[in-house]
């Protein structure tokens, strides 16, 4: 029973950790935006379709991911989705280059 609480109030730690840090890129320079870009076009796009419509992953245009938490997005990028093709990126990513990247993508690749 411990182990489960204490997992449970680990888990919300993080979650608080992840929704109280503001979604600032700042610290990223335009050399690395346009390799993250890049990365988004290529590398996502390999699965998600070279435009982001979708693909062996679902679309991640505006519309498309508008509706879905940006903490479920980061979460998703930085540890990826068991039992599915989409893997985790946190050892290529800082978690403020995930946070950059699902900006990006909720404005638009192409803005």
């Amino acid at each position: 029973m411990w182990s489960r609480l204490s997992f449970g109030v680990l888990l919300i730690a993080g979650m608080l950790a992840i929704t109280t840090t503001g979604w600032s890129a700042e610290s990223i320079s335009n050399q690395r935006a346009a390799e993250l870009r890049h990365m988004v076009l290529q590398d996502c796009g390999s699965c998600h379709g070279l435009t982001l419509k979708g693909g062996l992953g679902p679309a991640l245009t505006p519309q498309a991911i508008g509706d879905k938490p940006k903490d479920a997005m980061l979460a998703t990028v930085l540890h990826g989705r068991p039992g599915t093709p989409m893997p985790p990126w946190s050892n290529l990513l800082s978690r403020e280059e995930a946070r950059w990247i699902i900006e990006l993508l909720y404005r638009g690749v192409d803005e």
